[in-house]
């Protein structure tokens, strides 16, 4: 059964393309951050201010709620959850990943987390659907075949 997948992860995370090309090639339908489907490229806060890491609170604030391109980055993810009925958390991540888990465990959607040996736990790890340590079981939770212990399916 295909599903309609939000991969929220980090920019820095290496392993987020292969999974996106992974999911797709098992037949899934797939948000990818990096690359929308409105063909604009991903939201990267150097597209606003190439200094942004040097930014105080307050401009940070004012620039988030302010700026377009801020508002078009947001939009087309925010578009990207409520399409997708599941979300695959891949760590190491951010913040910003996390809410997205967050807002999708809120909605009472799935939410699995893909986590691998290194990653620090999380308590709060226990609201979303499935913990999966390997891309394989991640498959297998997508087509309703883990046997595995430790499921937390809604």
């Amino acid at each position: 059964m295909s599903s309609r997948i939000y991969v929220a992860s980090s920019w820095r995370n290496t392993h987020q393309p292969g999974i996106v090309a992974g999911l797709r090639e098992n037949g899934h339908e797939v948000y990818d951050f990096r690359n929308p489907p409105n063909g604009v490229p991903g939201f990267a806060w150097s597209e606003i201010d190439p200094d942004w890491q040097a930014w105080s609170a307050a401009r940070y604030r004012d620039l988030l709620t302010s700026d377009p391109i801020a508002a078009r980055g947001f939009m087309s993810d925010l578009r990207g959850m409520q399409w997708a009925d599941t979300c695959l958390l891949v760590l190491p991540c951010g913040r910003s990943a996390h809410l997205e888990a967050g807002w999708f465990c809120g909605q009472g959607k799935r939410c699995i987390i893909l986590t691998r040996d290194g990653e620090e736990p999380e308590l709060m790890a226990l609201l979303a659907t499935d913990i999966c340590v390997s891309f394989a079981e991640v498959l297998e939770v997508l087509d309703g075949t883990s046997q595995r212990l430790g499921s937390n399916s809604r």
